[in-house]
C-alpha cells in the first residue's frame, strides 16, 4: 500500500549523491558490456570480424557517449562558491524525464551488443530504438496536435453548457 500524504522531496545533496551513483551504475554497465563484446570478438571471432560489426560498434560508441554525456551534462551541479551548493543538477531519477529515455537507450544498446555475439540479425532490434521514439513524439505531440477539436466546436459546447446550468 503506498504511503498517504505527499511524497518527500530530495535536498539537492541527495539528489547530487544519486546521480553520481546513477553515473557510476551506467558507466560500469557501458564498460563491462564493451569488455565482454571486444573480448569475446578477439578471442572467437577475430576472423569474422567484418566491415558490419566495425561500423555497428563505431555506431554502438556514438550512442553510449552521447547518452551517457547528456546524462552527465543534465547532472552537473552548480556551486555557489567552492562548499555551496546551489543546485545539485536535474534529477536523473525521475520517472518519465529525459534521463530515463537516455537510460533506456543505453540498456538497449547494450542488450543489442550482447546478443549480436550471437548472430549479427540482433543489430535489427536496434530498430526499436527509433520506433519507441516515434511512439511518444506520435502520442504526446503529433496525436494531440492533428486530433484536437476545432477551437469553435469548444466555444459552442461552452456556450451551450453556460445555457443548461442557467436554466438550472
Amino acid at each position: 500500500m503506498p504511503p498517504k500524504g505527499k511524497q518527500g522531496t530530495k535536498g539537492q545533496k541527495q539528489i547530487l549523491e544519486d546521480n553520481k551513483k546513477t553515473l557510476a551504475f551506467y558507466q560500469n554497465i557501458i564498460l563491462s558490456v564493451n569488455i565482454i563484446y571486444f573480448g569475446t570478438e578477439y578471442l572467437f571471432f577475430w576472423d569474422s570480424f567484418t566491415a558490419l560489426e566495425i561500423v555497428m560498434s563505431c555506431l554502438v560508441g556514438l550512442v553510449y557517449f552521447g547518452s551517457f554525456r547528456f546524462m552527465k551534462k543534465m547532472a552537473t551541479p552548480v556551486y555557489g562558491d567552492v562548499t555551496t551548493l546551489l543546485d545539485g543538477g536535474i534529477d536523473l531519477n525521475l520517472e518519465s524525464g529525459m534521463a530515463e529515455h537516455c537510460k533506456d537507450i543505453i540498456l538497449m544498446t547494450a542488450i543489442v551488443q550482447i546478443l549480436t555475439l550471437i548472430s549479427n540479425y540482433f543489430w535489427l532490434l536496434w530498430l526499436l530504438v527509433p520506433g519507441r521514439a516515434f511512439y511518444l513524439l506520435w502520442v504526446n505531440v503529433l496525436a494531440p496536435w492533428f486530433f484536437e477539436p476545432a477551437p469553435e466546436e469548444n466555444e459552442k459546447k461552452q456556450r451551450k453548457l453556460e445555457r443548461k446550468m442557467r436554466r438550472h
